[in-house]
């Protein structure tokens, strides 16, 4: 089967097609034959091995040769164990090298695809939905009524917590760039802010929830937009250097919090099965719709990783298979 394969950290060029065998399954996994797979900023981050504290999972050269998390297609085999899943069947979900033909799965990382979603949409939701949904709901702990400001709120994972705070019942405003305030309107935010125009902190709004979608502003300058008591949940990062990337920032958040008058909270997201149920539900309700920028052959893949990394996307970047 023909993959994208990395043999060693680097930029995007280090992925490279090649003809690999298909991964053998065991008794509980399924083999699903890739129809689209998702990119997220956890790709660039493994295929460049930065920041470094990452490669304590391979300090030589990355875990795993094929690229990709995120995955929609259908099942093509299944092990003696799986009783959910059959042949046949269109799936999505996470598995373990989805930029390839084939990849495997646990069946417990796999859910039926939404009937209202293609395949590249579908690709599109499991990483980046199921940590705007941990983000605001578990970390965040929203509420109907209240205020939420989404920073990033055009990006992959922006784009679902705008929807999924709307979903919630909360007032939302997003921070984007100035040629993406028309989407984040469109797709459900009750205001938009153009940061290059407006300071958010300006000390005229407050909020009583803040979630960041891999930003790079100092901690003070997040809580003045908070509201009393109120919630700031970090997601990634992508300054404080190579060593530690935006990893500093969220301990400190969490060193910090004890003492000050907000919540500050880090988010390590975590795939599980009845958040990607809910998010199923969500979209097959109309309420939540994944924003796809561009879609790439498999054979682009290291394009499509250098587009996400630019950080120009405007919602998810999908490669098809």
């Amino acid at each position: 089967m023909k993959a994208i394969v990395q043999d060693a950290y680097g930029p995007p060029d280090v992925l490279e097609l090649r003809d690999i065998d298909r991964p053998a399954i065991g008794d509980r996994d399924v083999l699903v034959r890739v129809h689209a797979a998702g990119v997220d900023p956890g790709v660039w981050h493994l295929t460049a091995g930065l920041p470094y504290v990452i490669r304590v999972m391979g300090l030589r050269r990355p875990p795993g040769r094929v690229r990709g998390w995120d995955v929609a297609g259908r099942v093509e085999a299944v092990g003696k164990d799986v009783t959910g899943l059959a042949p046949g069947d269109d799936v999505f979900g996470a598995c373990d090298g989805s930029f390839a033909e084939y990849a495997r799965s646990r069946e417990s990382r796999l859910l039926p695809k939404p009937a209202n979603l293609t395949f590249e949409q579908a690709a599109a939701v499991p990483v980046s939905a199921m940590t705007a949904l941990q983000g605001l709901r578990d970390k965040g702990e929203v509420k109907p009524g209240q205020k939420v400001l989404i920073i990033g709120a055009a990006g992959g994972v922006g784009t679902f917590a705008v929807q999924i705070a709307r979903a919630f019942g909360a007032q939302v405003t997003g921070v984007c760039s100035t040629t993406k305030t028309d989407l984040v309107r469109s797709i459900g935010a009750d205001h938009a802010i153009d940061y290059t125009r407006e300071d958010f902190a300006d000390g005229g709004r407050h909020y009583d929830l803040i979630l960041d979608t891999a930003g790079n502003r100092s901690l003070s300058h997040l809580r003045r937009a908070l509201a009393p008591r109120g919630t700031l949940v970090i997601v990634g990062g992508e300054g404080g250097g190579r060593w530690f990337g935006g990893l500093d920032r969220q301990l400190r958040a969490l060193l910090l919090s004890p003492f000050a008058g907000h919540r500050l909270r880090p988010l390590f997201a975590a795939g599980r099965k009845e958040d990607l149920q809910l998010l199923k539900d969500l979209v097959e309700a109309g309420k939540v719709t994944p924003v796809i920028d561009r879609v790439y052959p498999l054979g682009e893949a290291r394009e499509a990783v250098r587009y996400l990394h630019r950080g120009q996307a405007r919602g998810k970047v999908v490669i098809t298979v």
